[in-house]
């Protein structure tokens, strides 16, 4: 966890200014797409195709970010949290969205969860070092930074995705 403990204390200002970056990142698009550019325009006939040479599509990975995305939120915010199996919990059982209102709701739930992240890591009345009390050490800082590292890496596979069907990048 980056080499820092409980103990580790940062005075006011520094704290802000961490929480502030860790909230950014949710959705940083400084030196690389963000999901926001990785789904725009996704052409309809195309969110359920696999490129040559790729085990997924583009709906295999935007529902699993969602699915993902949820378990770690509910990881680091509700107490009952129940462990999911991997990986038949993580993926979606089609390769193709079965609507366009099921890719559009997969999109708004994952900006949704980007969102619950950052107000997460802005919430002075969580120690973002401390350890989540029904984890096994992982602290909420971890769950951060977990949700915003899967997250790029994802991205980058959607639009490696869009390439290889050649509609990247979007119109």
């Amino acid at each position: 966890m980056l080499g820092l403990s409980a103990e580790v204390r940062i005075d006011m200002k520094e704290n802000r200014a961490l929480r502030e970056q860790l909230a950014k990142i949710q959705d940083w698009g400084d030196a690389h797409a963000n999901f926001d550019a990785a789904v725009r325009d996704f052409p309809k006939s195309l969110r359920g195709r696999r490129p040559k040479g790729l085990p997924w599509s583009a709906w295999e990975l935007i529902e699993h970010i969602r699915l993902a995305h949820t378990d770690i939120l509910e990881f680091s915010t509700d107490s009952k949290y129940r462990e999911r199996k991997w990986p038949e919990d993580y993926w979606p059982k089609r390769i193709a969205p079965p609507s366009d209102a099921a890719w559009q709701k997969s999109i708004r739930a994952i900006r949704r969860d980007q969102t619950a992240f950052a107000k997460l890591a802005r919430n002075p009345k969580i120690d973002l070092f401390a350890p989540i009390p029904h984890g096994s050490g992982q602290t909420y800082m971890r769950e951060v930074l977990l949700a915003s590292v899967h997250l790029s890496y994802h991205v980058g596979q959607i639009v490696a995705v869009r390439r290889l069907l050649g509609c990247w990048p979007p119109k």
